[in-house]
């Protein structure tokens, strides 16, 4: 199943996509305010029946896409997770290791753009880079999961855009502050249930940008497995329903060219991934 937040002239809603249309659930059940909420319910489990009973109420070409999650708790993301990527920054002449845990940061919901939104350059750079990543949302929350119980915990997968202001990334050890900017975190386009993906670590990943492949790559080079990430994340801290951790980007990045490439006002990013679909952005000057 594909559900997904979304807004219409009526307001914000989340629901189902059920051929090319929209059950909206979030008026069908009102006592589930946001996506968020109906995941970590136990009516997630009879979200078959559920989307049944209702009729569909917009056309997906009528609706514009939100966040899959608009405001989560907490975006986790993997710094470096794909073999091939570790690879591509060593022959930059970056001094990396792979570590002995996963390197992470906080992404702020704010920083949040949905599908077919403007991904926005900042007036204080022009080192906007993309990163086309699997994301996981988690729908069972938790602390000190194990990791051969960690899959139990996911309620599905979507795909997350984790474009770096690169040169604010570089102030300082820590990366967060070229992470963070407003409009740069594409999340969609919406949330596909595990039933439909099949085994997430063969998941092929593909960039593009303006129509050119820039990152070709499958989850099966990741460093951190999706259930050592989980594992790790709720050792530090509570996992909550609509959680989302995004883990990681493989090689071709654009700060890795020779001569480094960005992104300008006018380029489309499309991130592929198998299973899932496209998430799409136009990109914007602030």
């Amino acid at each position: 199943m594909r559900l997904l937040s979304f807004s219409t002239d009526a307001g914000e809603s989340w629901g189902a996509v059920v051929g090319g249309e929209v059950v909206d659930l979030g008026r069908a059940l009102p006592q589930y305010p946001a996506l968020a909420d109906f995941i970590g319910s136990e009516d997630f489990k009879r979200r078959d029946e559920l989307v049944a009973a209702v009729r569909p109420s917009s056309r997906l070409a009528e609706i514009s896409f939100l966040p899959v999650i608009p405001r989560p708790e907490k975006i986790v993301c993997a710094v470096r997770n794909y073999l091939d990527h570790h690879h591509e920054a060593v022959a930059t002449g970056l001094k990396r290791e792979i570590t002995e845990f996963p390197p992470i940061f906080l992404r702020v919901w704010r920083s949040q753009v949905g599908h077919n939104a403007p991904v926005v350059r900042p007036m204080v750079s022009d080192n906007l880079d993309w990163e086309g990543e699997l994301a996981v949302v988690i729908g069972r929350g938790g602390r000190h999961i194990a990791e051969d119980r960690a899959l139990d915990h996911v309620a599905g997968y979507s795909i997350f855009n984790d474009v770096s202001v690169r040169d604010w990334q570089r102030h300082a050890q820590q990366i967060a502050s070229g992470k963070n900017f407003v409009g740069t975190g594409p999340f969609g386009p919406w949330l596909v249930t595990p039933d439909e993906i099949g085994d997430p670590t063969k998941l092929k990943l593909e960039t593009r940008v303006n129509g050119k492949i820039e990152q070709s790559s499958d989850t099966s080079m990741l460093i951190f497995s999706i259930p050592r990430l989980i594992n790790y994340c709720s050792t530090i801290f509570d996992l909550v329903p609509g959680d989302v951790i995004a883990t990681g980007t493989p090689a071709g990045v654009g700060f890795a060219r020779k001569p480094p490439v960005f992104l300008k006002p006018g380029d489309v990013v499309e991130v592929e991934i198998e299973n899932i679909g496209v998430l799409r952005n136009p990109v914007v000057q602030e």
